[in-house]
This record gives structure tokens, C-alpha cells and sequence, in this order.
């Protein structure tokens, strides 16, 4: 999986605890998956589309009735909910939260080793400056990255990389993409 698969991929919120929950054996019908992931139906329903749009979901079309869809995983899809998979089971259920938010999994990933703020967005260039800072910021707070400043440098730089569950998640995820080029 590319870089630029998983930044459209994780631009929807429940993209990941769906991809992941599928891959677990949830049954495909929105009723489980929606009891699985605790997403609403709104939500839910975009998500869905949009993973169905990536042509990493599809609509069984042999099963049952047209209101009540059942939704499977695709050959691409597989590998991508094998990493959902893995990045969900190494996370606590309180950070969830912020493993649905966009940003959060691709910057990890860009940390597979320590980065440079400049760094981070020439690998993720679609990033704007604030967001890769609030979601810096936001996994600091969780502990997932640390933070520290070379402050001999002229300008000071800033200089991040990855601990404790976000070292794992990072290391699962970029393990898995690069697996997924061989």
C-alpha cells in the first residue's frame, strides 16, 4: 500500500476500525459492522462509500435483500484490513479516537524513523502546516511522539520520533506497506 492509499484511506473516520473489523470476522452486514465500530449511520454510510469507492470494499452481490446489503472485502481491501487489523490491536480502546482522526496514521508512518517537521510534509506534501502540527501536538500529548529541539541549531530545529504505542503502530504499518511493494 502506498503512502497516498493510506492518506485517502484514513481521510474518512471509520475507514480503519471498518477495514479492521471485517478483517476480524465481523459479518459484512452494516448492523454488526455499525455495533462493531460504534460509528453512527451517517458516518458509517460515508465511510463505507468511500472505501467502496477505493475498491477496497464491495457490495456482495449474491446476498439477500437490496436494503440490507452485505458488504466484503476486495483482494486490495484484504491487505489493507490487514493493517487496520494490526494497528487496532496494538492501540487501547481510549486511543481510537485518535487513530480515526485523518492524519494520525500517515505521520506515524512518516515516522518509521526520526523526522525533521520538513521532513514529515515533503513525505506527506498534501499536509498543511496546522494540521501536521495539531497532529503532532495531539500525539505527543498521548505520548506517541516525542519531541525535542537542537537548540545549538540557528534557526532551533525540532526533531520527532515515534514511542510506546505510536512506535508500534508505525512500525506494523510501515512494515506492512513495505511488505505490500515486494
Amino acid at each position: 500500500m502506498d503512502i497516498k492509499i493510506l492518506v485517502n484511506v484514513t481521510s474518512r473516520a471509520w475507514s480503519l476500525p471498518i477495514l479492521s473489523q471485517l478483517h476480524s470476522g465481523v459479518p459484512g452486514r452494516q448492523a454488526a459492522l455499525l455495533s462493531a465500530t460504534g460509528a453512527n449511520r451517517t458516518a458509517f454510510a460515508q465511510s463505507m462509500d468511500h472505501l467502496i469507492g477505493m475498491g477496497l470494499v464491495e457490495r456482495n452481490p449474491g446476498y439477500g435483500h437490496p436494503l440490507r446489503p452485505e458488504f466484503r472485502l476486495t483482494p486490495p481491501g484484504i491487505q489493507a484490513a490487514a493493517i487496520a487489523a494490526q494497528v487496532h490491536t496494538v492501540s487501547k480502546s481510549e486511543d481510537r479516537t485518535l487513530l480515526r482522526r485523518s492524519w494520525t496514521l500517515p505521520v506515524l508512518v512518516s515516522l518509521d524513523e526520526p523526522r525533521h517537521f520538513n521532513d514529515i510534509k515533503k513525505i506527506l506534501p498534501s499536509i498543511t502546516d496546522r494540521a501536521l502540527s495539531q497532529s503532532l501536538r495531539s500525539m505527543e500529548d498521548r505520548y506517541w511522539v516525542s519531541r525535542s529541539v537542537n537548540a545549538a541549531a540557528r534557526p532551533p530545529r525540532s526533531l520527532y520520533r515515534t514511542v510506546n504505542t505510536g512506535e508500534e503502530i508505525s512500525r506494523i504499518a510501515a512494515a506492512e506497506m513495505a511488505f505490500s511493494h515486494l
